[in-house]
């Protein structure tokens, strides 16, 4: 595109000084500005992702897994990206570990699911369940970034590492930074383990029932 655009205004330079004229600044040819703004409703939004063909997971995926829940949620839940179920279903967290979620969700903070809004950092799976590249959540980045300013949620939990990440720069280990609060962007980020590590490690789940003890006393 970049050399079309210098072709046809090299073109008409010269058709320019050919008849004569003489220029010293001037846009003989004008590119249409393209408008990069993203929609400002979730369902537009939402429209938009699923025709999305930015990175290589589109030629992959079966489903774009965009979110779902209250569209108002105080609270906003962000994996690291979706998983064969959640491919084949087109929603988040619908597997074992979206089981495990929802069960932290009601049995711990007593609210339903429904009532919080869940998804990923990519939308669309990874082959082999593999850990999204910086490539593939920086693309992806700009949905989640305008999934937040439009559900405005006064907590963000993270689960799992690869979410933290992405969502915040800091590359600390997961171990270390667990459970602890971070204001940004006007909402307060609190980071724990995904459900798929507590399913490998079951003693784990001790430490996320104290990191959401913590989210429910915020709420």
């Amino acid at each position: 595109m970049k050399n079309l655009r210098n072709a046809l205004l090299l073109k008409q330079l010269y058709q320019l000084k050919q008849l004569g004229y003489n220029y010293t600044n001037i846009t003989a040819y004008k590119e249409d500005q393209l408008d990069l703004s993203l929609p400002n409703t979730l369902e537009s939004l939402q429209k938009q992702a699923q025709n999305c063909h930015l990175c290589e997971l589109s030629k992959s995926r079966g489903k774009v897994v965009f979110g779902e829940g209250n569209p108002h949620a105080d609270i906003l839940f962000i994996g690291e990206a979706p998983g064969a179920t959640e491919d084949s279903s087109g929603k988040p967290f619908v597997g074992r570990s979206g089981e495990l979620l929802t069960k932290m969700i009601e049995n711990v903070l007593q609210i339903s699911r429904s009532d919080v809004y869940v998804t990923n950092i990519v939308k669309c799976r990874p082959p082999n369940n593999q850990v999204p590249t910086p490539t593939q959540a920086h693309t992806c980045q700009p949905y989640l970034l305008k999934q937040i300013e439009l559900i405005k949620p006064k907590l963000i939990v993270t689960l799992g590492a690869t979410a933290y990440h992405y969502l915040t720069g800091d590359e600390t280990c997961i171990t270390k930074i667990r459970g602890t609060l971070h204001k940004q962007n006007g909402y307060t980020l609190i980071p724990t383990y995904h459900p798929s590590y507590l399913l490998r490690n079951p003693s784990a789940k001790k430490e996320v029932f104290e990191d959401l003890l913590k989210v429910k006393d915020l709420i």
